[in-house]
């Protein structure tokens, strides 16, 4: 029986996706900075049974919207006031099986090093680290690094084949018991067991071989969340999780069965790699409780910080004359997430809103309801062949997560749809493990 897959998705900040949630009265703002804040979280999901968790970054401040951070900053959209690779080693020591991942960009980091830091985390963590590959989205992370603008979006995907490359190569360098540490002989290390990568690409060459021995899992664990062609043919070629950003049942199920159809293309089978989509969970004693507290979550999202959001994903300042969705793909220029355009295209035409309209919506993956119903969408979603799982959001922090784990992860092991406990020493062999019997 196929089991259900749990990733977190955390922010080293006081929100995530949910704009609003931060402004709770639950919502624990005083130790942001805090090491024991990430500690304790990593405790929850592990005992929750997640198969892991992975932090959203972005290497600058949002500043399409109106010109400047200010909105973002002073409302309190997503931001990540924490490195997550400090945040993660801390993670890793006080947990045995969670995994563990981040967000590194392909059009900022070069192989060697992307390479070099993500397998000495591996090693540390004991076979744990997913590395959610992204291209960048936002021209002010580009002037962050001496780049005028972020390279066209294509192009962006074609660097990170070879960036990919590049570290796979530098992950083959080191055999598994290269390191023999042999006293009486006076050898350390067996160097026929080492070797050089010379990778030469048309943007990036390395030589090797790295520095640090071979990963306990080889290589990070693939992650990847693009939704264009470009975006879906990388995702076929590399990811082992997909983080996808689809909005309805159908919707989910199309990019299901379209991923699947372009890695059968390539000779990898489905079950290489999870297809999750992002939720948002309420839950509540009664289904109006849960109504209700949904409710009030969206009564703290400030309505401009909504369109300083869509600014960021839209890649275009919605403070400014922006007529339609042509008219915003036109202005964009290379900045803005594909996903973001194609779900708000789907949701004017589903919900039959204008241009305008469909802008000033959150458009969140929100489920609510009591543990017994909110498990009986996420089955629903699950056995109708939608998703392998879910990414499910940091909210309230740390009360939703917390609540997650203590209600619904129960009701999904009573219906035996999900893990009761890790069958696999690594990440990658917890998401490919086949239940017992």
């Amino acid at each position: 029986m196929r089991e259900m897959h749990l990733l977190a998705y955390l922010k080293t900040g006081p929100t995530a996706n949910h704009m609003g949630a931060w402004r709770h009265p639950d919502s624990d703002l005083r130790d942001m900075l805090d090491p024991a804040r990430y500690e304790h979280i990593a405790r929850v999901l592990e005992a929750g049974f997640f198969d892991g968790l992975f932090f959203a970054d972005g290497l600058g401040l949002h500043d399409i919207y109106k010109g400047g951070f200010h909105t973002r900053l002073e409302l309190g959209g997503q931001i990540s006031f924490l490195d997550p690779m400090m945040v993660l080693p801390l993670m890793a020591r006080v947990t045995r099986n969670l995994g563990i991942g981040t967000t590194l960009s392909t059009t900022f980091h070069q192989p060697y090093n992307l390479a070099r830091t993500l397998a000495s985390l591996d090693i540390l963590s004991g076979g744990r680290v997913a590395w959610n590959i992204v291209t960048s989205t936002r021209n002010e992370e580009a002037r962050n690094f001496g780049m005028p603008e972020l390279p066209s979006r294509d192009l962006r995907y074609d660097m990170a084949d070879e960036v990919v490359e590049a570290c796979c190569a530098l992950w083959e360098c080191w055999d598994e018991g290269a390191i023999v540490a042999d006293k009486d002989r006076g050898i350390l290390v067996d160097s026929s067991k080492v070797r050089y990568a010379d990778y030469k690409g048309k943007w990036f060459s390395t030589r090797g071989p790295l520095t640090i021995p071979r990963s306990p899992q080889g290589r990070p664990v693939l992650m990847q969340a693009g939704s264009s062609p470009r975006g879906r043919a990388f995702a076929a070629r590399w990811a082992e999780m997909i983080f996808c950003p689809q909005h309805t049942k159908s919707d989910m199920q199309s990019f299901y069965a379209d991923i699947h159809a372009r890695m059968a293309a390539l000779g990898r089978q489905a079950e290489d790699c999870v297809i999750m989509p992002q939720i948002e969970v309420v839950i509540g004693e009664t289904e109006s409780i849960a109504e209700e507290k949904a409710s009030f979550l969206e009564s703290l999202v400030d309505p401009e910080l909504v369109l300083a959001a869509q600014s960021s994903a839209l890649g275009v300042d919605l403070a400014a004359k922006v007529d339609d969705v042509s008219d915003a793909a036109e202005k964009r220029g290379t900045q803005g997430m594909q996903g973001s355009m194609d779900r708000l295209k789907s949701v004017m035409e589903k919900e039959g809103l204008t241009f305008k309209q469909a802008v000033q919506k959150s458009h969140r993956d929100m489920i609510y309801g009591t543990p017994q119903s909110v498990a009986d969408q996420m089955q629903d979603l699950f056995e109708s062949r939608a998703c392998d799982g879910f990414v499910v959001s940091q909210m309230v922090f740390p009360a939703s997560l917390e609540q997650f784990c203590r209600t619904v992860v129960p009701e999904l092991q009573r219906r035996g749809i999900f893990r009761k406990e890790y069958r696999g020493r690594t990440l990658r062999e917890n998401i490919r493990a086949t239940p017992k019997g």
